[in-house]
């Protein structure tokens, strides 16, 4: 929201300096993000006058003037080319070293086709204030020369620009900045009255409103015989200096009191309206063209304004092409209404239309305002366009807004955490509008203004019994944001400055500080940390991907589809974050990187919702060492990095099992399920499926894993007790076993482990063999076991009784025979 200084100062009487409303302004919540000042870029800009204009000798079209510019330039030379540069003409001077807003250069003293130049004279385009072109600016007669040109024309005139946050809709106007500064005790504001038009003629247009959900209440008023023209100057002036493009007298006076006011306002040319009668109700798929040149097509949600021809506006968002004004308009049909916040913003968000109207009526503009605010536009239009009213009519009624609201002040120390007296807390209240219904020591009634819609009302809370048992639950829990005197308290606060509200310590809960982390926490943490130090490289990636590459990764639910998206191709919730690290895969393959290992630990999104994935990805080869060649990753490489990480999240690892069920996208005969148990599932690793790389044009070796830390069940919370530590060294034997092909790994492994609990510690596949030295249908596995005793040293026979219980328990549970 931007406003100038003159502008405000309409409003508000006051002494106080640019400074001290800035900083006040901040203190009550309107933070400003800007100010700026015309006359801080013009400073160096003169008035000047021509004491002669000469033809110059060497050029037909520049003319040698002699400038009086005041003080230290009282007859300087100057090479012009305006056509209007004449002899008594008082002009803008520019000095050297004046730097020129329009062309972005600096002037220097010279020479100009051999006469000596020392400034230049400039138009008000040059000065960046005007359009005009055709010559230098022409001051009024009489002006003094010397002085400050941006004083002279009225340019030392800050222009603030403030944040507005959802709530403050009142604050999208410059008197709703005023009342607020006055409230806060910087001045005062100014009454305003507008007084009422006599009515010379009954108003041909009639209003209908048949979509009273969006538009409860409108009025409107015909004024005839207008001239539409240029506006005068000090509102063109007033409106350029917050941006904005002056269009003619009819439109500017709207735009003005969209500012001055908060109040949106639309005139239609009367004479382009068919029917004698404006509808307002909801659109039924008409093409509307707006006055912005851009065409919409209306749906049944729409609050739109017609005639008897079709849509005529896009109802508080943007009028219609059709019915605007223009320089041949004599009638005018004013349209001042209310609409619906919540139908607005859905209709311009749909529409993506974006205009003053909107940002005021979706924030909610005052409900009692309509009759004064069509008085004194009409005065406004009379005054500079001309013409009589007609009478006013109108449809619908005025709202019942009047609500009330009480404040203990008690409530201000408690909640506020502020000692404020009560009667300067019940002022601070009347200078914001709010009228005292009741006071005493305790608390003060007071009624709500109509133009503050973010007070909350009681009637917020009757509504409670109403809702459904879940909802109403959760409204009394959230009684207080519903509490109408949380509001007046927060007001209070806000005028005296949240500064002001002295700094409490929140009170120790416990002599012992709380763990930072949760235990989930600290799990995901070590997880990180973990595939880290395995070589692998975090990363961060969007949450949106395209729907057809997130197709070949999982389902994609038509929920989890994006309706509006930040691009063309991030319109799917991810259903993993492998989507992301492949696609960082091939960007780097392209670039000739094909040599990574990457992982990131981020939400999925799925049929049953999200969930938290920690995946990794391997691509290319190993690095080459000494007496090494390179090698390409393999699922055994993801694998372990996988296993390190459930380690270190906590997973019982001796528990875990692998299964061939893995997901689609990997390779059906390189991959692998980690479950813990039949049903709970952990993860799955394993090598890419080749043709989701030749998809992408990836010709090197891809493997990856995708693990859910929060599926890691709780470790059982229990005493630790000292670690078992033997005295005496461990033993290792070696075993090669000749079992079916079909016959897992992990099941001998199993039976190997449990032939006898209380010396085999450990028990590790170390190699596969497949070949002709095997039978047809077999395969060697070779399995380390690790013997720690902690009696005594293990005797040969001791040592042989383990070996022929691991054969035996090998032989029961697969088949199993030692290679011969």
């Amino acid at each position: 929201m931007k406003f100038s200084l003159s502008w405000l100062r309409e409003h508000l009487e006051t002494t106080a300096t640019l400074d001290e409303i800035t900083a006040t302004l901040n203190t009550i919540g309107l933070e400003v993000e800007g100010v700026e000042n015309p006359a801080a870029a013009l400073a160096a800009f003169r008035t000047a006058r021509i004491i002669e204009a000469a033809q110059h000798p060497n050029a037909d079209r520049l003319r040698v003037c002699q400038v009086d510019a005041g003080e230290g330039f009282e007859r300087v030379q100057v090479v012009c080319g305006a056509p209007n540069a004449r002899t008594g003409l008082h002009v803008i001077f520019a000095p050297p070293g004046t730097f020129i807003p329009a062309s972005g250069i600096t002037i220097k003293a010279g020479k100009l086709r051999g006469e000596t130049s020392g400034g230049m004279l400039c138009s008000l385009r040059e000065l960046g204030i005007g359009e005009e072109d055709s010559g230098i600016a022409e001051l009024p007669e009489g002006t003094a020369t010397g002085q400050s040109y941006p004083l002279f024309a009225g340019l030392d005139d800050p222009v603030i620009d403030i944040a507005i946050t959802p709530n403050r809709g009142d604050a999208l106007a410059v008197r709703g900045i005023a009342r607020d500064l006055a409230a806060a005790g910087l001045g005062t504001l100014r009454p305003w009255r507008p007084g009422t038009v006599e009515s010379r003629f009954e108003t041909p247009i009639t209003w209908r409103i048949t979509y009273p959900e969006a538009c409860p209440w409108v009025l409107g008023r015909a004024i005839r015989g207008v001239r539409n023209g240029p506006s005068p100057d000090w509102l063109k002036r007033r409106l350029e200096s917050i941006g904005l493009r002056p269009v003619s007298a009819l439109v500017d006076i709207t735009n003005f009191f969209t500012f001055d006011l908060g109040r949106p306002l639309h005139v239609f040319d009367a004479d382009r309206i068919m029917g004698g009668e404006l509808t307002i109700c909801r659109g039924a798929g008409e093409t509307f063209t707006a006055l912005d040149g851009s065409e919409h097509v209306m749906t049944p949600d729409d609050c739109v304004i017609a005639d008897g021809r079709g849509v005529q506006s896009l109802a508080g968002i943007m009028g219609g092409a059709g019915s605007g004004v223009s320089d041949t308009t004599t009638t005018v049909f004013v349209e001042c209404a209310l609409f619906d916040p919540v139908a607005i913003a859905l209709a311009g968000r749909r529409h993506n239309l974006h205009s003053d109207a909107r940002q005021r009526f979706e924030r909610g503009v005052d409900q009692a305002l309509p009759p004064a605010a069509l008085e004194a536009v009409t005065r406004m239009i009379l005054d500079l366009c001309g013409g009589e009213a007609g009478s006013v009519v109108s449809a619908g009624a005025e709202p019942a807004w009047q609500r009330q609201a009480h404040l203990d002040f008690a409530r201000l120390e408690t909640i506020g955490g502020l000692v404020e007296e009560p009667d300067h807390a019940v002022h601070l209240l009347q200078g914001l509008g709010f009228t005292v219904r009741e006071c005493d020591a305790r608390h003060v009634v007071v009624d709500v203004p109509p133009w503050r819609n973010d007070i909350a009302t009681p009637m917020l809370l009757d509504q409670q019994a109403d809702l459904p048992p879940a909802r109403a639950q959760t409204a009394a829990e959230g009684a207080m944001a519903l509490d109408p005197e949380v509001d007046l308290i927060e007001e209070v606060l806000r005028l005296r400055g949240l500064d002001s509200v002295p700094a409490v310590s929140l009170p120790v809960g416990n002599a012992v500080p709380l763990p930072a982390f949760t235990p989930r926490q600290s799990r995901i943490a070590s997880l990180r940390r973990q595939l880290a130090a395995g070589g692998l490289l975090e990363t961060v990636g969007f949450s949106f991907v395209a729907m057809e590459q997130a197709a070949e990764f999982g389902e994609t639910p038509p929920e989890l589809h994006l309706l509006n998206p930040i691009a063309a191709d991030l319109d799917q919730m991810r259903p993993t974050p492998l989507v992301n690290l492949l696609a960082a895969v091939r960007g780097n393959v392209a670039r000739g990187y094909p040599d990574l290992g990457l992982f990131e630990v981020g939400p999925a999104f799925g049929p049953e919702g999200q969930v938290l994935v920690a995946a990794g990805i391997r691509s290319g080869h190993s690095p080459r060492l000494p007496g090494q060649a390179a090698r390409p990753v393999d699922l055994w490489q993801v694998k372990a990095d996988a296993l390190s990480a459930l380690a270190a999240a906590g997973a019982a690892m001796e528990g875990l099992s692998m299964t061939p069920d893995a997901p689609a996208f990997y390779h059906p005969g390189r991959s692998g399920v980690i479950r813990q148990g039949p049903k709970l599932v952990l993860g799955h690793f394993g090598q890419l499926h080749p043709a989701l790389l030749a998809t992408r044009g990836i010709d090197v070796p891809v493997c990856a894993f995708m693990l859910y830390p929060d599926a890691v069940p709780e470790p059982k919370r229990k005493r630790k007790a000292p670690p078992a530590l033997s005295a005496f060294q461990p033993l290792r034997r070696d075993f090669a076993f000749v079992v079916a092909a079909d016959v897992p790994a992990e099941k001998l492994l199993r039976a190997v482990r449990g032939a006898e609990r209380n010396l085999i510690v450990a028990a590790n596949l170390f190699d596969v063999y497949e070949g002709d030295k095997i039978p047809a249908g077999h395969r060697s596995l070779g399995v380390e076991i690790t013997l720690q005793p902690m009696d005594g040293t293990l005797t040969d026979a001791e040592i042989e009784a383990v070996c022929e219980r691991v054969l035996a328990a090998a032989q029961k549970s697969c088949n199993a025979v030692l290679r011969g």
